[in-house]
């Protein structure tokens, strides 16, 4: 197994080191830009080993025993490095290790001309690799270095194009201003507020994770004793630890109110977009909280406070995807529409697990599943947008029909996948929905009434609309579009297979009499789901053919600058941390004076003083002594003594 496991992890960061080392030479050797064939051959080895584990290690059932396997590592303080082979790893495992692998045969052709490519290709695979430590860990430890993992190496690919010298690169309308704030972001500034807003939910997780291993002594996901902790700590006390430790999760994928690093991270390259979007680093916050709460059992733990986490995460999650659905509804650039998506989505995934409290285990499923559609829907779309981009030569969603004659197969890729994600009965993502309206619905009777519910199809109504309004207005209904046609043959077999994935999970759901599926296509019968179904249809096809409302462009305008939410990211909080970083200079002044003035003063007056008295004058002493007595006297006089 440890063959295995070195192949998975190391093999993508090893393939990219020749090309990272070639890129440092100078003059650039010629042969350099060859290598990236060996970065994406190193996916293809870590995807062999994924699907191994997949369909060798252990069963795939939703109640098979999980495995495990352990690495000692500091084995006196309980502290090893422990893989996870469980339903939720091995499906997750083997969807990152696909995504990457097509993602990073697609960048073969998308980034052939970069200026970067040993930065790009040795990220790239740092991205994959960490996401895959991630996603086998049942070390709290050992996950975190995954998890950090896939912080610098976003940093490095979001920034990628540092330079901020070509427009295709920026977020925004180059220019911009909306009162003090200009509206538009570089790469640079992409890459620096991803890392930067990331790291606020980071920290409290550190910590949290520290916590946890100083009042168990256990790190190990599935043994650590929730219900002797919380008897530990109290309510107070494990509702705190949760929070902090989930605020990792709500900032890597971008819940509220730290959704805008994901909108400008759209500065990095699209196949960056793709895999961050898809099956790495948003999709790592949801896939932890899933795995926390796979073994957490919430419907079975009777530990006080622990329903108040999961009613926040509910309601954070809906909000969110709400959020996300509206934002996108208005967008015009191609991949900001679809980081609003994203958002969107991971806010679903979020509060159906979260719904798992009240639901159980098929909660979590259903989101889990909907996390595996979403990303091969989403990896796809982002592809196709990259294609665009690259024969539009521009990021905002332009093209009519000429475009839809010219790139035939991207056309018919982007039906596939909006109809795919957005729940249009009979296909792919319609079961999940229709199980996801189920699971909502049945909070109904446990006190949390019909708003859950009503949130989730105000969503996925507006989802169908902006999945199909970027299909019009690149395909059929937008601005005449100048087409500089050029390769993409590598590009188009990537993302042809990349949505074919979602037939072959479509045919598993029908086919299939194993748990949940038959849950998933019972779902889609009841009526209530066909409903919403038909009103996701009647959403996508009205977008189709109306994909802008010039009456309605102020509120678009409004929907696409984020309901002006990036002021509480780049005005507000920066006023809020000059203000307290100006206080921290004004004490350290304070400090400053008192150390290096004030107190060398005092002493200096002590020592004159104390020199004075010590003159070795008699006399002196004499008249001290004296005028002590009397003052002793006066004072007792006075005091009635």
């Amino acid at each position: 197994m440890i063959e295995i496991l070195a192949l998975l992890l190391l093999s993508p960061i090893v393939a990219s080191i020749p090309i990272a080392i070639a890129w440092g030479m100078e003059p650039k050797p010629e042969w350099a830009r060859k290598l990236p064939v060996l970065s994406v051959f190193g996916l293809f080895v870590s995807l062999c080993s994924a699907l191994h584990i997949l369909f060798n290690v252990g069963e795939l059932s939703i109640e098979s025993e999980p495995i495990f396997y352990t690495i000692s590592w500091l084995p006196e303080l309980n502290i090893n490095f422990v893989f996870v082979f469980d339903y939720l790893s091995k499906l997750m495992g083997a969807l990152t290790a696909i995504i990457a692998f097509l993602i990073g045969v697609y960048g073969l052709e998308y980034m052939k001309d970069d200026y970067r490519l040993g930065w790009y290709w040795f990220f790239f695979n740092l991205f994959t690799a960490s996401m895959l430590l991630v996603v086998y860990s049942d070390n709290l430890l050992m996950l975190l270095i995954g998890w950090e993992g896939l912080g610098i190496a976003s940093w490095g690919l979001i920034g990628h194009w540092f330079r901020d010298d070509d427009e295709l690169s920026y977020v925004g309308v180059i220019g911009r201003k909306v009162g003090p704030l200009n509206m538009f972001w570089s790469p640079s500034f992409g890459g620096w507020r991803a890392i930067s807003t990331i790291r606020v939910g980071d920290m409290p997780m550190f910590f949290a994770i520290g916590a946890i291993f100083a009042l168990t002594g256990n790190l190990n996901i599935s043994q650590i004793n929730w219900e002797g902790l919380a008897e530990q700590i109290g309510v107070a006390g494990l509702v705190i630890l949760l929070l902090a430790f989930l605020l990792g999760p709500f900032t890597k994928s971008a819940q509220l109110p730290f959704s805008e690093w994901l909108m400008t991270a759209m500065t990095g390259p699209t196949t960056v977009s793709a895999l961050l979007h898809s099956a790495t680093m948003v999709a790592a916050g949801t896939y932890v909280f899933m795995r926390l709460s796979w073994y957490l059992e919430p419907w079975n733990l009777h530990a006080s406070g622990i329903e108040y986490i999961y009613i926040l995460v509910l309601f954070l999650g809906l909000f969110s995807a709400f959020y996300g659905a509206i934002v996108a509804t208005g967008c015009l650039e191609r991949k900001v529409l679809l980081a609003a998506s994203t958002m969107s989505s991971l806010g679903l995934m979020f509060a159906t697990a979260a719904a798992s409290y009240w639901v159980g285990k098929i909660a979590i499923i259903v989101a889990f599943w909907y996390l595996i559609i979403h990303a091969f829907a989403k990896a796809t779309l982002f592809l196709v947008a990259g294609h665009l981009i690259h024969v539009t030569h521009d990021r905002f969603c332009v093209g009519d029909t000429e475009v839809a004659k010219k790139l035939k197969l991207a056309f018919v890729v982007t039906i596939v996948a909006t109809i795919c994600l957005s729940g249009i009965p009979p296909f792919t993502a319609y079961w999940v929905k229709s199980a996801m309206d189920e699971v909502m619905h049945e909070l109904a009777h446990h006190g949390l009434g019909l708003n859950p519910l009503a949130l989730l199809i105000l969503t996925s109504i507006a989802y169908a609309a902006f999945l199909a309004k970027f299909l019009s207005l690149n395909f059929y209904k937008g601005k005449k579009a100048h087409l500089h046609l050029h390769g993409g043959g590598v590009m188009g077999t990537a993302y042809t297979v990349m949505v074919s994935m979602l037939a072959v999970i479509l045919a598993v759901f029908l086919t299939s009499y194993e748990e949940p599926f038959p849950e998933f296509i019972h779902a889609g019968f009841v009526a209530s789901s066909f409903a919403v179904g038909v009103l996701v249809l009647a959403s996508y096809s009205f977008a189709l053919v109306k994909p802008q409302i010039k009456a309605l462009s102020p509120i678009g305008t409004f929907l696409s600058d984020r309901m002006y939410l990036p002021f509480l990211n780049d005005y507000i909080v920066p006023k809020i941390g000059w203000a307290l970083a100006k206080l921290v200079d004004y004490g350290n002044r304070l400090i400053d004076y008192t150390c290096h003035q004030a107190i060398p003063q005092l002493f200096e007056v002590y020592s004159h003083g104390v020199r004075y008295i010590q003159s070795g004058s008699l006399e002196r002493y004499v008249r001290i002594v004296i005028g002590f007595v009397l003052l002793i006297m006066v004072i007792a006089v006075v005091a009635g003594w």
